[in-house]
């Protein structure tokens, strides 16, 4: 059974995209979720608010599946709710923030 911030997530993305909640799961890419680049800065304020965190830009456009955004809001709080610019990860190689036209494969959150 996930634990209470695992559980949290899921129900928040659940929530937040309308998905039945036994769809969501860890080991799901947010593709083959369908959560596109806005629907992932909306699933971001959604739990940002949830968690009272803030999730660095930066932090967001390598979030690519649930484990992913699991990961991240846990490294967030065990940083008090801000994560510090050295634990930021950075952008892989040849990605941009915008899908590639009538897609959203490769293409980060945010």
């Amino acid at each position: 059974m996930p634990d209470e911030i695992t559980q949290r997530v899921l129900h928040v993305i659940a929530d937040a995209q309308r998905l039945a909640p036994e769809k969501v799961t860890v080991d799901k890419t947010f593709q083959e979720l369908g959560i596109d680049s806005m629907d992932g800065v909306s699933l971001l304020f959604a739990l940002e608010n949830e968690f009272d965190i803030n999730i660095p830009d930066e932090a967001a456009k390598s979030i690519r599946s649930v484990q992913d955004m699991v990961d991240g809001v846990k490294k967030i709080l065990e940083h008090g709710g801000t994560l510090p610019a050295d634990l930021i990860p950075p952008t892989p190689a040849g990605e941009t923030k915008e899908p590639v036209e009538g897609s959203s494969e490769g293409a980060p959150v945010a």
